[in-house]
């Protein structure tokens, strides 16, 4: 017999699917026989499967222990223990620090999520849970993006560690609500307009694979991206602009489009510029990533309802671009 007791990250949800979650191999035809047979106790007594779960339930499953640990897939909570040591959280990637959040600066070249190219190098959620490891008392609910940017992109990702937290900052993120993203862009060329709105609306091209994964079309879905010019540079021949760019829709690569399409791409974009310039570009600068980085980001912390502003700074590579460019 296993017995658990809910905390807050784990209540209200539906009985059925806590046991999923706590029991993931187990089918749903199992789990609704084990609960009509009576081996699923909450508070002493036989629940529904529609029965919300509450603070400081207390759940009882009356399963012999190599049954439940093969249903369950269970792993022993060591601390240190998920990741190698060379691909752990930098700590100086922390950027905030609560109860109920961590925010932190993304380096480029790794993923956010594990499901992102189907690849299994280290990510950074996997790399956020073996930092919160010994610190993660829920059953069935891990600390969790609240919003993602590309693997070649460095800069603020909010992670939430209280699920309610969590479900109000997707849907911030969802509806652009109380939330404002900013990034700094350095692009080819000298900007006409030194602060302006591109409002093309964007396309995502199903199962596009060499070819550029997201184009202008009046098919597409809204998008709305505002610039200002921070500062205009020259190398040799070369003119180059920064840009503080703010996203007010989160569409997929829309700022590297957008600038695109104004005809002043992100530099080393592999996607959406010409490999010539990134080829003369890596000799001369020894840049080999787009120069796109998640600076800022302004919300509302949701326990304390105070208005928040995080920047996050310039990975050493942008630092060293721009060095060499001044």
């Amino acid at each position: 017999m296993k017995q658990f007791k809910i905390t807050e990250n784990d209540a209200n949800q539906r009985l059925d699917k806590f046991l999923k979650k706590l029991l993931p191999l187990a089918t749903r035809g199992l789990l609704y026989k084990l609960n009509r047979t009576n081996k699923i106790k909450v508070n002493k007594k036989r629940e529904d499967n529609e029965y919300k779960l509450q603070i400081w339930d207390e759940v009882k499953i009356f399963l012999l222990d190599d049954d439940f640990d093969q249903l369950s897939k269970e792993i022993i909570k060591t601390p240190g223990l998920l990741l190698n040591p060379g691909v752990r959280l930098d700590k100086k990637d922390i950027v905030f620090e609560d109860n109920f959040l961590l925010v932190v600066n993304k380096p480029a070249g790794i993923n956010v999520h594990p499901g992102d190219h189907k690849t299994k190098e280290t990510n950074l959620i996997s790399q956020v849970q073996d930092y919160l490891w010994d610190k993660l008392n829920s059953l069935t609910f891990k600390p969790s993006l609240a919003h993602r940017i590309d693997r070649d992109t460095s800069g603020i990702v909010i992670i939430a560690k209280k699920k309610d937290i969590l479900t109000r900052l997707v849907e911030d993120f969802k509806n652009h609500k109380n939330i404002r993203k900013y990034y700094l862009a350095l692009v080819s060329g000298s900007l006409d307009k030194k602060e302006w709105i591109i409002d093309k609306k964007l396309e995502r091209i199903e199962n596009a694979k060499n070819e550029n994964k997201v184009q202008i079309s009046e098919n597409g879905l809204k998008a709305i991206t505002h610039y200002k010019v921070l500062e205009e540079l020259k190398y040799k021949n070369e003119i180059f602009s920064l840009l503080e760019v703010e996203i007010k829709t989160g569409r997929m690569h829309q700022i590297r489009v957008h600038l695109t399409y104004i005809w002043h791409p992100v530099i080393w974009d592999k996607t959406y510029w010409n490999k010539p310039l990134n080829h003369y570009l890596q000799k001369e600068l020894w840049i080999t990533r787009q120069f796109l980085h998640a600076s800022k980001i302004e919300f509302t912390h949701y326990w304390t309802w105070k208005k928040i502003t995080l920047e996050a700074r310039l990975k050493e590579d942008m630092k060293n671009v721009l060095e060499k460019i001044k």
